[in-house]
């Protein structure tokens, strides 16, 4: 019996070209570990509370939380009536219609691609920036002469994730989500193990008023003394994490019943991700061990603490295991935790990636389609892909030895691109007419105008706070370079659009010429 989502697929155009294997669980699993625990929060944690205090970074994930179910609400729709796995875009070409289908998809085609990429980038810094505190740390502290890796050496670090992750996504998508199931598992009860056992371990506990309402700006830190400004980059913590839930669209060529399933696993890993995220928040505000004299957290990002000021949760974990047990052992173990969740992140976005390009290089939408559309002859994955997009993400590393604001602008490159990708398909559904939108299983009904309204909104708010400065005064080691390098890439695409690629690029391109009568 053809699977219906198979049924689907070629009723759309498509014949069923990868292998239809995947269960609910594995595909849970991969957008689960696509979004990941510990991966958006750990790194800009620091940042979020040096802008504005506890409160802001605590409240501001429920907030985005709730925002962030409208999209996922959305897309979830989009997902059930569309099961292929070039997923947004294909859904912007279908959703817009002939007219503007063709502009529809390679916008979102190119901004999925530019946020998948530069995502596999932000997995490979934040893990080595782990990497970096669990060697220091090893090594007998900041204070006790503990080797802090240079910049080259980082690089070095920062590639050779990379190189892994393309690696790994070479072999046959089984052993994906096989590694991606030892994700799932390694994510929850490591992160339940975090969450209960640094408030246990620290010596004092930050009351429940300092987390919940400590609401405090660092302008000697950050040079910004405004507090609606600071409280708005005090969310970008949980703007970054709380998305990837697309991952489990990707996959839905080779995920058995897609057309319910998707829609499953992409709300299902955003609840997961909601609360436990909201808990990993909690258990570290709370362990926060405030200076006696300052009564603030300033020397979390004090260049000379244990940690070299340059990861406030390692000194926070730091603190707590040092202060009770006098030895860093208890740490190590739990950064090693959060480097994992760094490394299962990284390789699931590689897999998203990779998928996203092939889609893109089977309706010849890249410069050298041939080439990057190319299967493996005997696993089926599409293996040239995921090296053109390691490669990318090699190269958007480089800036590391020159500047110190990399990890600032790769966020942004890849949320905005990313979510920026989400918009597309969600505003066409919301002004297409509705008789001409063939529901599938999962169908929203008269709530999805509304529904796609606060979703488009939500994506453009998030948009533009990536591209505002994060620092002041503004110079060259601490600018946001994300708005010229986005701006640069998206208008090479856009002139190449104008001047060639509306001519020939179609949107997606059938590769069934007729099923059951149907064109």
């Amino acid at each position: 019996k053809m699977d219906s989502a198979e049924k689907r697929l070629n009723e759309l155009g498509y014949k069923q070209e990868l292998r239809r294997e995947m269960t609910l669980f594995k595909t849970l699993a991969i957008a689960f570990s696509t979004m990941t625990l510990f991966t958006g929060i750990t790194p800009l944690y620091g940042s979020s509370l040096q802008y504005s205090g506890p409160a802001a970074v605590v409240w501001g994930w429920v907030v985005v939380a709730f925002f962030t179910w409208f999209v996922g609400l959305a897309m979830s729709e989009i997902c059930s009536s569309f099961p292929t796995t070039g997923s947004l875009y294909f859904w912007a070409a279908h959703l817009a219609g002939p007219k503007w289908g063709p502009l529809a998809s390679w916008c979102c085609a190119w901004l999925e691609a530019i946020g998948l990429i530069a995502g596999i980038g932000t997995q490979a810094y934040a893990g080595s920036e782990t990497l970096q505190s669990i060697i220091l740390l090893c090594t007998g502290t900041n204070k006790n002469g503990g080797y802090l890796t240079p910049k080259w050496l980082f690089l070095c670090m920062y590639i050779a994730l990379t190189l892994i992750w393309a690696v790994l996504n070479t072999f046959a998508l089984e052993v994906i989500a096989f590694i991606d199931i030892i994700s799932i598992w390694w994510q929850v009860i490591g992160g339940t193990v975090i969450v209960i056992l640094v408030p246990l371990v620290a010596l004092t506990r930050q009351p429940a008023s300092y987390v919940f309402t400590s609401f405090q700006v660092l302008p000697h830190y950050t040079g910004i003394s405004s507090k609606p400004y600071a409280a708005v980059l005090a969310l970008l913590v949980s703007q970054y994490s709380l998305y990837g839930y697309d991952a489990a669209a990707h996959l839905t060529e080779e995920t058995k019943g897609a057309d319910r399933n998707g829609p499953i696993a992409i709300l299902s890993s955003i609840g997961i991700i909601s609360v436990f995220g909201w808990a990993y928040i909690l258990a570290i505000t709370f362990s926060i061990q405030v200076c006696s004299l300052c009564n603030n957290f300033d020397y979390l990002f004090d260049t000379n603490n244990e940690t070299a000021g340059t990861f406030a949760v390692a000194q926070i974990l730091y603190d707590a295991f040092h202060g009770r047990y006098h030895n860093s052992a208890g740490a190590i173990i739990l950064l090693f935790i959060i480097w994992g969740s760094f490394f299962f992140g990284g390789l699931s976005i590689t897999t998203s990636a990779a998928r996203v390009v092939y889609a893109l290089s089977r309706d010849r939408g890249v410069p050298l389609s041939s080439v990057w559309k190319k299967l493996h002859p005997v696993k089926r994955v599409p293996s040239n892909a995921v090296y053109l997009c390691a490669a990318i993400s090699i190269l958007l590393g480089i800036p590391i030895l020159f500047v110190n604001v990399v990890f600032t602008a790769i966020t942004s490159i890849c949320t905005i691109g990313w979510v920026g990708g989400y918009a597309v398909p969600i505003f066409a559904r919301l002004v297409m007419r509705e008789e001409n939108f063939n529901p599938g299983p999962f169908y929203l009904g008269r709530a999805a105008r509304p529904v796609c309204l606060v979703a488009f909104l939500w994506i453009c708010y998030t948009c533009a706070v990536f591209l505002l400065p994060t620092f002041y005064p503004i110079g060259w080691n601490n600018f946001n370079y994300a708005p010229v390098a986005l701006g640069a890439v998206l208008g090479l695409i856009m002139f190449w659009w104008i001047v060639d690629a509306r001519n020939w690029f179609k949107g997606p391109v059938r590769n069934i010429e007729k099923f059951n009568g149907a064109v």
